[in-house]
């Protein structure tokens, strides 16, 4: 079982911190720390941080040095010199996720420092969350895609209303898009609504193929200022921590 951690940073509101609180209560529960490194960049202060995480804790860790396609030998060997220095790593690999280079058997070299345990999913069950979930995470990463950088992360999607009609292979979904200020609204909206239309299309073709029926998807657009450091929308959201 793989777990994807948020990402660990500054938190600037509780969004953050609840996910900084499940990124590093995973470091204890796993079996193995895959410590993943960017070659092109100079060092982040986060890194350091994520690194002293590590050593607080007795999982085993290895580092995987990627992107390293898109530099230079002599970068990518300061590159790896850099990522050994930040903890004490059990293994070291330099991979490129874009071209696959050296990423053969990477996963069967996990498996085998696993340790016998149950079969805790079926084997074709690819994730644990719900479908309200997905269908919200969907329709957020379209608009994101869209929107690109115009409008920052602080944008949620809460699901209101998922039913699958009794007469008819149909799955009615209300989704309202938060977002924390005016301009944003505007932006995700785009000009007469093309932004927003655009997004439910595409997202609307994903969540059909993931419910294996025809979705009616509804979205509209509200401002909730400071979301993120709302306690009950957070739960709400399904943000743990």
């Amino acid at each position: 079982v793989f777990l994807d951690t948020p990402g660990i940073h500054r938190a600037r509101h509780n969004l953050g911190d609840r996910l900084v609180r499940t990124a590093r209560a995973a470091m204890a529960e796993v079996d193995l720390i895959i410590f993943v490194a960017d070659a092109t960049s100079s060092g982040r202060p986060e890194d350091e941080t994520v690194a002293s995480y590590i050593a607080e804790v007795d999982t085993p860790a290895w580092l995987l040095v990627n992107k390293i396609d898109a530099v230079r030998p002599e970068q990518l060997a300061e590159a790896e010199a850099r990522s050994r220095r930040l903890a004490q790593f059990d293994r070291v690999r330099l991979v490129s996720a874009v071209t696959g280079q050296n990423c053969d058997g990477l996963v069967q070299e996990i498996a085998s420092v696993m340790p016998d345990g149950p079969m805790y999913y079926p084997p074709d069950v690819t994730v644990d969350r719900p479908e309200e979930f997905l269908a919200a995470e969907l329709v957020r990463e379209k608009l994101l895609l869209l929107t690109r950088e115009e409008v920052p992360h602080s944008v949620a999607v809460v699901i209101d209303k998922m039913q699958r009609r009794e007469d008819r292979d149909i799955v009615d979904i209300d989704a309202v898009v938060l977002v924390e200020r005016e301009s944003h609204k505007g932006i995700v909206i785009g000009a007469g609504g093309r932004v927003l239309k655009q997004a439910g299309v595409m997202a609307r073709s994903e969540i059909e193929r993931l419910l294996g029926s025809q979705v009616n998807l509804q979205l509209w657009v509200k401002v909730r200022r400071r979301w993120r450091d709302d306690e009950s929308m957070l739960d709400r959201l399904g943000f743990r921590g």
